[in-house]
Protein backbone atom coordinates (compact mmCIF):
# COMPACT_ATOMS: atom_id res chain seq x y z
CA UNK A 1 0.00 0.00 0.00
CA UNK A 2 1.01 3.48 -0.98
CA UNK A 3 2.22 5.94 2.31
CA UNK A 4 -0.05 8.66 2.60
CA UNK A 5 0.61 11.89 1.79
CA UNK A 6 -0.60 15.43 3.35
CA UNK A 7 -1.75 18.30 1.22
CA UNK A 8 -0.38 21.41 2.63
CA UNK A 9 -2.43 24.55 3.61
CA UNK A 10 -1.89 26.47 0.36
CA UNK A 11 -2.97 23.05 -1.63
CA UNK A 12 -6.17 22.82 1.09
CA UNK A 13 -7.19 26.51 0.59
CA UNK A 14 -7.22 26.10 -3.03
CA UNK A 15 -8.83 22.74 -3.33
CA UNK A 16 -11.73 24.63 -1.10
CA UNK A 17 -11.81 27.63 -3.55
CA UNK A 18 -12.40 25.43 -6.45
CA UNK A 19 -15.32 23.52 -4.64
CA UNK A 20 -16.67 27.08 -3.62
CA UNK A 21 -16.40 28.30 -7.35
CA UNK A 22 -18.23 25.09 -8.68
CA UNK A 23 -20.73 24.83 -5.47
CA UNK A 24 -21.51 29.35 -6.64
CA UNK A 25 -21.61 28.16 -10.75
CA UNK A 26 -23.67 25.77 -9.70
CA UNK A 27 -26.36 27.60 -7.38
CA UNK A 28 -26.46 30.56 -10.09
CA UNK A 29 -26.95 27.75 -12.88
CA UNK A 30 -30.24 26.96 -10.63
CA UNK A 31 -31.25 30.62 -9.73
CA UNK A 32 -30.88 31.10 -13.96
CA UNK A 33 -33.23 28.72 -14.60
CA UNK A 34 -35.84 29.40 -12.06
CA UNK A 35 -35.07 32.75 -13.45
CA UNK A 36 -36.27 31.56 -17.18
CA UNK A 37 -38.74 29.25 -15.83
CA UNK A 38 -40.77 31.87 -14.49
CA UNK A 39 -39.60 34.70 -17.68
CA UNK A 40 -41.52 31.91 -20.07
CA UNK A 41 -44.63 31.60 -17.76
CA UNK A 42 -44.84 35.47 -17.78
CA UNK A 43 -44.24 34.78 -21.54
CA UNK A 44 -47.30 32.33 -21.75
CA UNK A 45 -49.21 34.67 -19.63
CA UNK A 46 -48.43 37.84 -22.16
CA UNK A 47 -49.31 35.61 -25.51
CA UNK A 48 -52.74 34.69 -24.09
CA UNK A 49 -53.79 38.15 -22.68
CA UNK A 50 -52.12 39.28 -26.44
CA UNK A 51 -54.68 37.12 -28.56
CA UNK A 52 -57.46 37.49 -25.70
CA UNK A 53 -57.54 41.53 -26.34
CA UNK A 54 -56.66 40.85 -30.47
CA UNK A 55 -60.25 38.71 -30.34
CA UNK A 56 -61.79 41.18 -28.23
CA UNK A 57 -60.32 44.19 -30.73
CA UNK A 58 -61.74 41.90 -33.66
CA UNK A 59 -65.57 41.96 -32.07
CA UNK A 60 -65.56 45.45 -31.18
CA UNK A 61 -64.70 45.94 -34.90
CA UNK A 62 -67.44 43.84 -35.60
CA UNK A 63 -69.62 45.01 -33.27
CA UNK A 64 -68.85 48.69 -34.54
CA UNK A 65 -69.49 47.82 -38.46
CA UNK A 66 -72.87 46.41 -37.39
CA UNK A 67 -73.46 49.46 -35.80
CA UNK A 68 -72.32 51.75 -38.14
CA UNK A 69 -74.62 49.88 -40.80
CA UNK A 70 -77.42 50.00 -38.68
CA UNK A 71 -77.46 53.91 -37.99
CA UNK A 72 -76.42 55.00 -41.96
CA UNK A 73 -79.87 52.68 -42.66
CA UNK A 74 -81.94 54.73 -40.02
CA UNK A 75 -80.29 58.34 -40.34
CA UNK A 76 -77.94 57.99 -44.20
CA UNK A 77 -74.38 59.17 -43.85
CA UNK A 78 -73.62 61.92 -42.52
CA UNK A 79 -71.37 63.11 -38.85
CA UNK A 80 -72.33 62.76 -35.60
CA UNK A 81 -70.86 65.09 -32.58
CA UNK A 82 -70.73 62.67 -29.96
CA UNK A 83 -70.54 65.47 -27.15
CA UNK A 84 -73.95 66.77 -27.98
CA UNK A 85 -75.59 63.81 -29.98
CA UNK A 86 -76.14 66.10 -32.96
CA UNK A 87 -76.04 64.30 -36.44
CA UNK A 88 -75.56 66.04 -39.74
CA UNK A 89 -76.72 64.38 -42.50
CA UNK A 90 -74.26 64.91 -45.66
CA UNK A 91 -75.50 67.52 -48.26
CA UNK A 92 -75.53 64.70 -51.03
CA UNK A 93 -78.96 63.00 -49.42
Amino acid sequence: MAEAKKFTEEELKQVKEIQDKYFDIQNQFGLASITKLRLEKQFDNLHKQEQDLAKSFTEIQENERKFLDEITKKYGQGTLNPETGEFVPNKSE
